[in-house]
């Protein structure tokens, strides 16, 4: 499935989507979650619902 497709189903609410979106971030989610070579909980969860809103507000090119 391409990932255009994925974030599609996602934008509609398939929750397995997202899931899958969420696992192909989640490394770079952790990246930006280290502050001074400590790993931040809160900012991990905070990077995290942002990923959620931005997969929601996507807007496709038409």
């Amino acid at each position: 499935m391409s990932f255009d497709e994925l974030l599609f189903r996602a934008k509609a609410g398939d929750m397995e989507a997202k899931t899958e979106i969420f696992a192909m971030y989640r490394p770079l989610l952790i990246k930006n979650a280290l502050v001074n070579g400590r790993f931040d909980e809160d900012l991990y969860q905070e990077l995290a619902v942002e990923l959620m809103k931005c997969i929601r507000y996507f807007r496709d090119a038409e």
